[in-house]
């Protein structure tokens, strides 16, 4: 698209996400919201923060922004939940404290149907609204911003999987996905890819909708690993040679495969750690997980810190990503970053981030996996190792994305 060069008076960042997810471990679409604010706070231009709340909305300045960044990487503490959002059904007491932090953190709050006026009344004419993490597209939010003179909004679009993958979906959440991703043809000025592929993909939906917005393509960045050896759970049995498999246990990261290989390979096979939260549509993985017993050479573990993951991800003997389906693979980015070899699925968007510095294979050829697996498992580590492997950065994508919003 072309260029037009100018830089907005203000950004609207959207927050929810991060707002919702507080105090969980982040996932990869948390640490791309994450990364936004980060940015957007050490841009020139203003920013303001906006997040949906269960009694509304509010609005945040910088100086409020800059303090929830704090809190959401530990640097500051969150304050105790007050009388309200300890009314709030089923919330972790940290998501409490979240919200009790942003209301009284907030230059404006208001009821939902009072949005379009607090923008207005807030925000200057010419506004960009951005929204990265696939929350809060409602089309009260998205009309809402559209009420503020000449404001543009961007949208960030991570991948259009449920629609591609249904069968690996919760019950009920394409349809939710779909009309989410219809709001955003309708509303949006500019939609940002996480890759060519994804581009690719997401537009061959909204072709058969009608027109394809205006889009950029910006790989995500990364910044670099950081282990941490002394966050690794004491209790956590490691021997070498293992092999390191992360992300949310859910139906298209293809753990199927990978619990396949290891029943083969039995008593004499390397280790094998599984390292993310149980998903949805799983439940054979999960009795299989569960029925692992003393001393057997696959373990499953969640919960785990950055630096712990990254410190089991860089002593591995390679990272293992079967999955079916992926918007971007940032786990492979990181590992190729800590020097540990990756065999992966066969996939475009592998191929377009990762390029020759991975192994590809087919999600479904469980034999090829296998004998990759045994021949690396007999070479020494070091011999495998990857030392020239170009990561992606922040830098360059923001030098791409707020270009263009």
């Amino acid at each position: 698209m072309e260029h037009e060069n100018l830089s907005p008076p203000a950004r609207l960042l959207d927050v929810t996400r991060l707002l919702r997810r507080a105090g969980r471990v982040m996932t990869g679409v948390d640490r791309v919201e994450f990364a936004y604010l980060e940015a957007l706070l050490a841009d020139a231009v203003p920013v303001w923060g906006l997040a949906r709340t269960p009694l509304g909305y509010v609005l945040l300045d910088e100086v409020g922004l800059s303090r929830f960044r704090d809190c959401l990487s530990g640097t500051l503490p969150y304050p105790t939940p007050d009388f309200l959002s300890r009314l709030m059904r089923g919330a972790t007491p940290i998501a409490r404290s979240a919200v009790t932090e942003l209301r009284k953190l907030s230059v404006a709050r208001c009821l939902p149907h009072q949005l379009p006026r607090m923008l207005q009344s807030r925000l200057p004419a010419g506004t960009a609204y951005l929204n990265t993490g696939h929350s809060n597209l409602t089309k009260r939010v998205l009309g809402a911003v559209a009420t503020i003179k000449n404001a543009k909004t961007s949208v960030f679009i991570h991948d259009v999987i449920p629609l591609e993958y249904p069968q690996y979906q919760r019950a009920g959440s394409v349809e939710v996905f779909e009309a989410m991703l219809r709001r955003v043809h309708r509303y949006a000025d500019l939609l940002i890819y996480n890759s060519e592929d994804t581009k690719n993909r997401t537009e061959a939906v909204f072709a058969s909708w009608g027109a394809v917005p205006n889009a950029i393509v910006a790989h995500l960045g990364t910044i670099k690993p950081v282990p941490i050896v002394a966050e690794v759970p004491a209790d956590l049995q490691i021997e070498a040679p293992y092999f390191i498999t992360v992300g949310t246990i859910e139906p298209r990261k293809n753990h199927q495969l990978l619990l396949d290989v290891w029943d083969r390979l039995g008593p004499d096979a390397p280790m094998l750690l599984i390292c993310g939260g149980r998903g949805w549509n799983n439940e054979n993985v999960f009795a299989r997980l569960d029925a692992l017993g003393p001393g057997s050479r696959v373990q499953e573990v969640s919960g785990l810190s950055d630096g712990a993951l990254l410190s089991l991800i860089e002593g591995a003997h390679a990272l293992l990503f079967p999955s079916h389906a992926e918007g971007f693979g940032l786990p492979a980015v990181e590992a190729l970053q800590l020097g540990t070899p990756v065999l992966c699925s066969n996939k475009a968007t592998f191929r377009e981030i990762l390029a020759t510095r991975a192994v590809y294979l087919d999600d479904s050829d469980d034999q090829m996996w296998e004998d990759n697996i045994v021949n690396w498992s007999q070479q020494p580590r070091g011999a495998l190792r990857v030392d020239d492997f170009d990561a992606p950065s922040w830098k360059q994508h923001f030098k791409i994305a707020l270009s263009f919003t």
